[in-house]
């Protein structure tokens, strides 16, 4: 079952995810960003939603793919000698650089879905260096292991066949580990089943995790961590207000809006309702993967700015009552001028845990970027 043919296949399958991760992280990491040669598009608005979900379900997909691909090449940590050669030597490197850097990457994103983070370092800036260091690792173990590759790409899974191109057929043995006479059938599992069964068992758990980003399929999402459509009003709350300590300052009845720009201002909760004139039907899409649409109400986060004396070309900080984590998130241009600030969800007044008094809403954008619990606006420029 081990051989050259079917590490090939499942290096392929590998890499495109990998490859998926990577480029949907570094979209992910631009939510972090505040550089203004580089503003947020709003369209499309579920952008973000999607280009996470894929984020969250293809790291999801890799781990039983990488177990897979290990269980396939492990017996070639032990031939003998260990290091028989200089190609050897940098094969068996850059796999320890591979394997170790993967394997840290995949637990280390899985437990940060779980809001789990034993590990005591940024998670976001790590997560981001070590995706080069994985892609990295990549691309030199392909340029190492080429000719393998090569020769295992062209060999045929059914059992007893065997490459046809001289260069590699000569002496395979000497390159790979699928030995230079086809092997006796076995009783058991063939290679061909064993991709078989790796894709069932692959598809099984994105089926079973993609369901908190793809409505239909959430009633099968029993590996997906929160299911969207649960939670108050409908939507996942990812902070509650009693996690972030904002509870008796939110719904405090003196609570007042500081609006600071060239002509400050402030609102206090009698003054948001006449206001909130915009209902926008938009998705809150978390970096756990879970997404859901909703139906915001609220007021024109421009409108509020224009009052105080800035434009749609300001640069608008809006801060959060609450202490640790994400507390402000920061808008210029097109951004600006599509968010909101909701009152209403789902048509009714917003819950204390999804941000009561006030919620910034905006199209393609992170929830953990959509401040919760508003106290202050700060209009710059």
């Amino acid at each position: 079952m081990r051989s050259t043919a079917l590490t090939a296949r499942l290096g392929r399958a590998l890499g495109t995810a990998f490859a998926l991760c990577f480029l949907t992280g570094l979209l992910s990491y631009t939510q972090y960003l505040t550089w203004a040669w580089l503003p947020k598009p709003v369209v499309p608005v579920w952008g973000y939603r999607l280009t996470q979900g894929i984020h969250v379900t293809t790291g999801i997909a890799s781990i039983p793919l990488v177990l897979i691909k290990l269980w396939s090449v492990y017996p070639n940590s032990f031939r003998w000698p260990p290091v028989p050669s200089v190609t050897r030597l940098l094969e068996r490197l850059s796999a320890a650089l591979l394997i170790s850097a993967t394997l840290v990457q995949l637990v280390t994103g899985f437990l940060n879905l779980l809001d789990w983070r034993p590990f005591g370092w940024d998670f976001v800036v790590v997560h981001y260096a070590l995706a080069y260091v994985v892609v990295g690792a990549v691309l030199l173990h392909v340029a190492i292991k080429l000719p393998d590759i090569r020769y295992g790409s062209s060999t045929r899974l059914a059992d007893g066949d065997v490459l046809t191109e001289v260069p590699w057929h000569e002496n395979p043995a000497s390159h790979s580990n699928a030995g230079p006479l086809p092997p006796p059938v076995p009783n058991g599992i063939s290679r061909r089943g064993v991709l078989i069964a790796a894709a069932a068992g692959i598809g099984v758990v994105v089926i079973t995790s993609v369901g908190q980003t793809v409505a239909p399929l959430e009633r099968l999402g029993l590996l997906a961590v929160r299911q969207p459509g649960r939670g108050p009003q409908g939507v996942p709350v990812g902070r509650t207000a009693e996690e972030a300590g904002v509870t008796a300052a939110a719904t405090d009845p003196a609570w007042r809006l500081e609006v600071t720009g060239p002509r400050a201002y402030a609102l206090g909760l009698d003054d948001l309702e006449p206001l909130a004139t915009r209902q926008v039907r938009l998705p809150v899409a978390a970096g756990q993967g879970w997404g859901v649409t909703a139906e915001w109400r609220g007021i024109p986060l421009l409108d509020l700015v224009q009052r105080a004396g800035g434009t749609s070309a300001s640069r608008v900080v809006v801060r959060s009552l609450g202490k640790g984590g994400i507390t402000k998130a920061e808008l210029t241009g097109s951004q600006l001028e599509q968010a909101i600030l909701a009152t209403h969800l789902n048509g009714s007044r917003l819950d204390v845990d999804h941000g009561y008094p006030l919620r910034l809403v905006g199209p393609n954008r992170a929830e953990l970027f959509d401040t919760k619990w508003i106290g202050a606006l700060e209009v710059r420029g």
